[in-house]
């Protein structure tokens, strides 16, 4: 305690570094590390979500922070640390700071702190995504030559990726998709649950389920997995029952990871000397074909579980390109301006 009275220590300084000592004063509370583990421990989270926050915390924030009592973690050192920290990328800064963000909140929400600290920090703009689809044809070329694969097998990716491309799902909702949630009679397709992980997740990534009209492509792939799935029981194959609608050709129900989808997806694109986009591009695909055909914003938005804000925002570009000539040939029947 004689450093503090020599002033080359202060208390909260003196509890960081020797936190079991009885001197430690007890208004010093949470370290930033023991407060986000609690944080993360509280939080009913999607597993991708829980390491998503787990991995920005280790890798940018905890070398400098862990031990840092709240009470400590000021303005002026958050944005000296943003300075400092060697981010890769204005994207990755973004996103680092908003989840620290999130987490100061929550110790203001549980009265650890007077106000939060990052709140005044600006954050870096965030680069939009370039939103990259394939034509039509490209993506046709694509399912025909999946289905088309002499290993008959993995023939399903082909009805796997003619349903994602004519139906807009997300990957892993696709691949999570069981037949119970499908009605042919009423063309529809029921999205509650999603693949994360490995494993089957009983919500989508927005967290609200939707009903997906189904097409005729869309029906085809189902016509598709439905024979697929008898073959497959009639087999010597150790799976005999087949839930999910678009299982791996091996003896697995379901996909384990949209990232398995690239042993297929890849040399495809490559044989066919397509310009490789990853498989995400299917449902961007999907979305730019609806509005080139004059769609409503709405019904792609419900389609895809997006809101219309966020479907304007996104794919503004092919909105706007379909009604910019129209919109310009309004001059024409301007008044003549006079000559010179």
């Amino acid at each position: 305690m004689s450093l503090i009275k020599l002033g080359l220590m202060d208390e909260l300084k003196y509890a960081e570094f020797f936190p079991n000592s009885a001197n430690a004063p007890a208004t010093v509370g949470h370290s930033f590390g023991e407060y986000a583990q609690l944080w993360l421990d509280s939080r009913n989270i999607a597993g991708g979500t829980r390491n998503n926050y787990k991995s920005v915390l280790n890798v940018w924030w905890m070398e400098h922070l862990a031990t840092t009592p709240l009470a400590n973690i000021t303005p002026a050192l958050l944005r000296k640390l943003t300075v400092r920290i060697p981010w890769t990328s204005d994207q990755v800064k973004h996103n680092a700071m908003t989840k620290m963000n999130t987490i100061l909140s929550s110790a203001v929400a549980d009265g650890l702190i007077p106000r939060n600290p990052m709140a005044g920090l600006e954050l870096p703009k965030r680069a939009k995504k370039k939103i990259d689809p394939f034509k039509q044809e490209e993506a046709d070329r694509i399912i025909a030559h999946l289905y088309a694969t002499e290993h008959w097998p993995s023939q399903i990716y082909g009805a796997y990726f003619e349903f994602v491309f004519y139906t807009g799902m997300r990957l892993s909702e696709a691949l999570a998709l069981r037949w119970e949630e499908i009605d042919l009679d009423k063309r529809v397709a029921h999205v509650c649950r999603t693949v994360a992980l490995g494993e089957i997740v009983e919500r989508t990534k927005t967290g609200k389920d939707r009903y997906v009209l189904l097409n005729e492509r869309a029906l085809h792939a189902l016509e598709f997995a439905r024979k697929y799935a008898e073959r497959r029981a009639q087999g010597d194959g150790r799976l005999k029952e087949f839930p999910y609608c678009f299982p791996p050709s091996k003896s697995a129900e379901y996909v384990q990871q949209t990232s398995d989808l690239h042993k297929q997806w890849g040399p495809a694109v490559k044989t066919l000397g397509i310009r490789y986009r990853p498989p995400y591009n299917a449902r961007h695909t999907y979305a730019t074909i609806c509005l080139m055909a004059g769609m409503t914003p709405a019904f792609i938005a419900q389609q895809l579980g997006h809101s219309v804000q966020m479907l304007l925002t996104t794919y503004a570009h092919w909105i706007n390109s379909e009604g910019d000539w129209a919109e310009l040939e309004k001059l024409k029947f301007a008044p003549k301006m006079p000559q010179a």
